[in-house]
């Protein structure tokens, strides 16, 4: 007689959430895997998005174990932003030097040399967001950002609001990163289709997110991006606040197809 098979552990077919296509993806954080980069001994990268998957940008998880961070001072000719979500980070750039606790952020302009240390108190993360830099003719280039959450500015609009981390309207930025807050039951007034792309992180809470013609389940720490013209509205759910850190490009002209990198108008 044969003896039996164990029956399939619980899980062990991949139903989830995650999702894939050319124009978006819905990311849990718990399937995407480790990076290991020699510019940042000891720390683990968990990269979102990236051009390969067609974005124009990318986007990571930074998690450094204490004392650990890039390896020395780094200037790989792309702006950087980071978003401290737990345990904290010094930061020396521009002949300044900070610490960088949850909710503090850093913009880091393109062509500065920079450092990012955990520091000894125990294990920190950070959004990490880079890019080229889009110069334009006649306009200043931006320089180093540093600030927190709770002292940026803020737009309120009703049960929804926004926190400006790197301002808006700045026509030296050709990216901004906002939190976008709404209170449960409120929704996005109407269906986008914009020429910006999206980099969404879920902080708190939880939404329902339509993406294309599909409406998709966010939970905290999920991650999604949000191709050009991607019709978009979202939805919160749930008992608490929910808020998600945006990246979105902004303030350059279109692109054709054979263009040298030349500043948009």
């Amino acid at each position: 007689m044969r003896t039996p098979t164990a029956h399939p552990a619980p899980g062990i077919i991949g139903h989830n959430r995650t999702m894939l296509t050319p124009h978006y993806c819905v990311f849990p954080p718990e399937g995407i895997m480790d990076s290991l980069l020699p510019s940042w001994p000891g720390c683990i990268i968990r990269f979102q998005t990236s051009p390969a998957m067609g974005a124009r940008f990318a986007q990571a998880l930074l998690i450094a174990p204490a004392g650990q961070g890039s390896a020395g001072v780094l200037d790989d000719g792309l702006e950087h932003f980071f978003y401290v979500q737990q345990g904290a980070f010094t930061l020396t750039a521009d002949g300044q030097a900070a610490t960088l606790r949850p909710g503090g952020f850093a913009y880091i302009p393109a062509g500065m040399a920079y450092a990012l240390t955990a520091t000894a108190e125990g294990e920190a993360r950070a959004i990490w967001v880079k890019r080229p830099y889009e110069a334009v003719p006649g306009i200043a280039r931006p320089g180093l950002k540093i600030g927190h959450r709770d002292t940026a500015p803020r737009e309120d609009n009703g049960p929804r609001w926004r926190i400006l981390l790197l301002g808006t309207k700045d026509m030296s930025m050709d990216f901004e990163m906002n939190i976008m807050c709404y209170a449960p039951g409120a929704h996005f007034w109407c269906i986008e289709t914009h020429v910006m792309e999206h980099g969404l992180v879920m902080l708190q809470g939880q939404a329902l997110q339509l993406l294309g013609r599909d409406w998709h389940e966010i939970w905290t720490g999920d991650f999604v991006w949000m191709g050009p013209y991607l019709p978009q509205q979202i939805y919160a759910t749930g008992n608490e606040v929910a808020e998600y850190l945006l990246y979105k490009d902004v303030n350059r002209d279109v692109r054709f197809e054979g263009d040298a990198a030349r500043g948009g108008a």
